[in-house]
């Protein structure tokens, strides 16, 4: 398995970004199918008023690049997108790929040293 972490900075608006999270507790199917079709195992989102943190676990295959690119193309994600850019403080016409920024791991627990 893979993780991908990533972070994004919402529009500072207190009314926007509670659309936004009313948007994730409904989150359309079509989009949770496409997320899944293309090998997203586990996706979460947290947030800290206007910064959201995503945990993204895949399968082993799963390619950031590739795989990113093909969910942008499946049934109702450019609309999805559309709609979720209206929160976002970035690009609206960007790529998911190019608003969310990949984080870096710094500290792991060796849960061996126990």
């Amino acid at each position: 398995m893979k993780r991908y972490c990533q972070t994004l900075e919402l529009v500072d608006n207190s009314e926007l970004v509670e659309k936004y999270l009313e948007a994730h507790r409904h989150v359309w199917p079509e989009i949770q199918a496409g997320i899944r079709s293309v090998g997203i195992l586990d996706m979460q989102i947290y947030a800290l008023g206007t910064r959201l943190f995503m945990i993204c676990d895949t399968t082993d295959e799963f390619d950031w690049e590739k795989d990113n690119a093909r969910l942008a193309t499946l049934p109702r994600q450019a609309e999805w997108e559309a709609y979720v850019a209206q929160f976002q403080g970035c690009d609206p016409d960007a790529p998911s790929t190019d608003k969310w920024h990949l984080m870096e791991k710094i500290f792991e627990l060796d849960k061996t040293a126990e």
